[in-house]
């Protein structure tokens, strides 16, 4: 059987290289040109882009690259440049998401392999079928799709790869075909730029155009106003299912806009379950525990496994977005000696290591601190909060940019994490 890929979100070099470093064979993302996160392609330089995927391919890794925007007929010479661009930087697909923006790439670039976006809707074989023969070698999937519709497009198209997302922000339209931003904002979500007014919070008012009456509903208690407002999906559970139909190519984490903490956590809760699989030995409540820590919008399993008609539990109407279980409390330096507060930490707070998977964290004892097991998790206590310039704090707070020195050395971009309501922890936005 062969092993399907984990392909994660990369929304700058860090969180590229941190998703690479807990589990992901390969990852997406793009510069700010003509791809679907303008907002995370700018955090990236074609320079950096280009070290991104030399970083990926020294490890035996893959790096996609987005030019799935829309665009318009004035930004057509332009995209052609930036295709040409692309291209000279050796990525290993590009992800495009309209007929003639695919035609432009085998023209332009023929050595380069074509992966269709999830924005092109695929939701049966004649579809598929037409993208394949235009020259796609993957699909990924509307997310509205169903694994029986996957078997039956793969049982036509066997040399046809097929990716769906698993994880990841769901959009209120179809398959992220949106146009309520460009309505309220000017900013238009098929290229790039969505203000996710689905978020919003709603008063609704009806109104009789005969009278010119116009009056506010009133709602019941804890229904709340986000009305738009869609679940975050989580296929974790369902892995089984999805690994044993045995058509599934690829399985994509959404989320270029989310945090490095969000990058590694989700590339290891996923690349455990895929190891725990291969292995006979898949427990969902381990990849659950770690997904839960992340903040969300509540989760769904969405429409591959139930129909969109047999679901009554997809929107998230009481709040827009919650706590994880877990508050980011600090992050390892590159050189594994010294970590970031991200948080705030006091000394002897107990913060779970989260380190990438298979890592080796030395247990010790000394005059800085503590690291040791327990419950199956490794754990790390700070006797003395000492930074590299020496100084000794009391307690220390994310704006505080001093490296706090670790009482052994640990994994590059290793997260130390506490439990959100432990310290206050109320703050919305470290995770």
């Amino acid at each position: 059987m062969q092993k399907v890929e984990l392909l994660s979100p990369a929304g700058t070099l860090e969180k590229l290289k941190i998703a690479l470093d807990f589990g992901a064979d390969a990852v997406y993302g793009g510069v700010s040109h003509f791809s679907l996160r303008i907002r995370s392609g700018k955090e990236f330089s074609m320079e950096e882009f280009k070290e991104g995927i030399d970083y990926a391919h020294a490890r035996g890794k893959k790096v996609y690259t987005t030019i799935n925007g829309f665009p318009f007929n004035s930004q057509i010479t332009l995209l052609k440049k930036h295709i040409l661009a692309m291209a000279e930087l050796k990525p290993d697909a590009f992800i495009v998401a309209t007929p003639g923006v695919l035609k432009l790439c085998n023209d332009l670039a023929p050595q380069i392999p074509l992966h269709l976006s999830t924005q092109a809707n695929v939701m049966n074989i004649l579809d598929a079928k037409i993208f394949y023969d235009m020259g796609a070698v993957r699909i990924i999937t509307a997310r509205e799709i169903s694994l029986k519709d996957l078997v039956a497009i793969k049982t036509e198209l066997p040399d046809l790869e097929l990716e769906i997302f698993v994880h990841g922000s769901m959009c209120f339209a179809y398959s992220g075909r949106c146009l309520i931003s460009t309505l309220q904002s000017g900013r238009v979500p098929n290229r790039g730029s969505c203000a996710n007014d689905c978020r919003f919070p709603y008063e609704i008012y009806a109104a009789n155009p005969e009278t010119g009456t116009l009056f506010r509903l009133e709602e019941d208690e804890g229904v709340g106003t986000y009305v738009m407002n869609a679940k975050d999906l989580n296929l974790a559970s369902h892995m089984k299912e999805i690994l044993n139909s045995n058509v599934v190519d690829s399985i994509k984490i959404e989320g270029r806009t989310k945090t490095a903490y969000y990058a590694g956590v989700t590339a290891k809760a996923y690349r455990m379950a895929l190891n725990d699989y291969y292995e006979d030995k898949f427990d969902d409540s381990k990849y659950q525990y770690e997904l839960q820590s992340l903040q969300n919008r509540g989760y769904t399993d969405a429409y591959l496994i139930s129909r969109p008609f047999e679901k009554n539990d997809s929107q998230s109407i009481d709040f827009s977005i919650q706590l994880g279980t877990h508050q980011v409390s600090g992050v390892v330096t590159q050189e594994g000696t010294h970590f970031l507060c991200k948080y705030k930490t006091f000394r002897n707070d107990e913060m779970e290591i989260v380190a990438p998977l298979g890592s080796k964290i030395e247990f010790v004892d000394n005059e800085i601190g503590s690291t040791y097991e327990k419950d199956g998790k490794i754990y790390l206590k700070l006797k003395q909060l000492l930074a590299q310039n020496k100084k000794i704090w009391d307690e220390i707070h994310s704006g505080n940019v001093n490296p706090i020195t670790l009482p052994t050395s640990m994994p590059a971009y290793t997260f130390l994490r506490i439990p959100s309501d432990a310290n206050m922890g109320t703050n919305p936005k470290s995770n």
